[in-house]
């Protein structure tokens, strides 16, 4: 997920396990199934809790065989990494992006494979595989008969720049990588994998950004774009890729929020009252569309559980919608 200093699904019916109803404009929502914590449900048992709640569309960041046997039937929509100490060898050889696509994908036909994040938050040198590898793995699938799988990555909001959003591009330490990607994502109808954490953006600018901006509880307009009223920063920040995007040629390119959260403790307006507002609101918003962009946003919360086994902050540890027995982390409602 985002780490803190750069800028990880749930119809959140979530929680109390008392919500059988999933109103309309949140149907667009998923949570992202993270594992690094003590005492986890299984995975038949994390799938059950995303099913018995409505939540139908799930992230992985690797390839992990109990959940996708656990996902097999589910109609569970799942978006699939690839992890980043693999992009070296995938760009490379074409022969292991389809040795990755016959044994992660093809292994498991009962999956509802969305997409493949062909790495999540890549730096350094690496950012040069990710294209290529994006390129062997779309090649393994489209000969498996698999082409309806679409292919993308995971980005952070520290590859954009620009103020107001419609100023937005890929800044100059990521456009030689990100405006390539951006074309080939153009031509094969794929999304972009956008990380939108208005709490990192927060937290790095309290002097200039109002709390209630990131919340989604300003009372009206915060910051005035041409035609375009924003409100809340999460719109100010999906719009900014949007503008990048166009830039780069690739004006066709959605996006699709692969993470977004806030965590409920471990530092600075991480509490859970604050946690719950801004999930709570991501979940009313994101039925609507940005400015830009009106219409529903495919968005991904982070995550489905507390990971007392993250490093990094503190608040690495906290962003999950339920403890490790299966409890809630704080009450959201429909």
């Amino acid at each position: 997920m985002a780490k803190q200093g750069v800028a990880s699904m749930l119809a959140v019916a979530l929680l109390l396990g008392a919500f059988a109803t999933i109103p309309t404009a949140v149907q667009s929502i998923g949570v992202c199934y993270g594992v690094n914590g003590n005492n986890l449900p299984s995975a038949s048992d994390v799938v059950q809790l995303y099913k018995s709640n409505g939540i139908d569309s799930m992230r992985i960041y690797f390839p992990n065989t109990k959940a996708l046997q656990a996902l097999s039937g589910s109609n569970i929509g799942v978006i699939m990494d690839v992890a980043n100490t693999d992009l070296g060898s995938l760009a490379s050889n074409p022969n292991a992006a389809a040795a990755w696509v016959k044994n992660n994908v093809q292994a498991f036909p009962g999956v509802s494979f969305r997409y493949i994040a062909v790495g999540n938050e890549v730096s350094g040198g690496d950012t040069q595989n990710i294209l290529p590898a994006m390129k062997n793995i779309n090649n393994a699938l489209s000969a498996a008969g698999l082409g309806n799988i679409k292919v993308s990555t995971a980005v952070q909001s520290g590859v954009t720049a620009g103020f107001p959003p419609s100023k937005g591009t890929f800044n100059s330490a990521a456009s030689s990588y990100m405006t390539p990607i951006a074309k080939y994502l153009a031509s094969t109808g794929a999304p972009l994998l956008a990380n939108v954490y208005p709490y990192f953006s927060y937290i790095g600018n309290e002097a200039q950004i109002n709390i209630k901006y990131a919340l989604f509880t300003s009372p009206g307009t915060v910051v005035q774009d041409g035609n375009n009223a924003y409100q809340n920063l999460f719109d100010a920040l999906v719009d900014t890729f949007y503008s990048a995007l166009e830039n780069a040629g690739a004006g066709n390119v959605k996006i699709v929020v692969s993470e977004s959260g806030w965590p409920s403790a471990g530092g600075d307006a991480a509490t859970a009252s604050n946690a719950q507002t801004y999930n709570q609101n991501l979940i009313n918003h994101v039925g609507k569309g940005t400015p830009k962009r009106p219409g529903p946003i495919e968005t991904y919360i982070f995550a489905m559980f507390n990971e007392d086994q993250k490093t990094g902050a503190e608040t690495e540890k906290h962003f999950g919608l339920f403890n490790a027995d299966k409890s809630p982390a704080y009450p959201i409602n429909f």
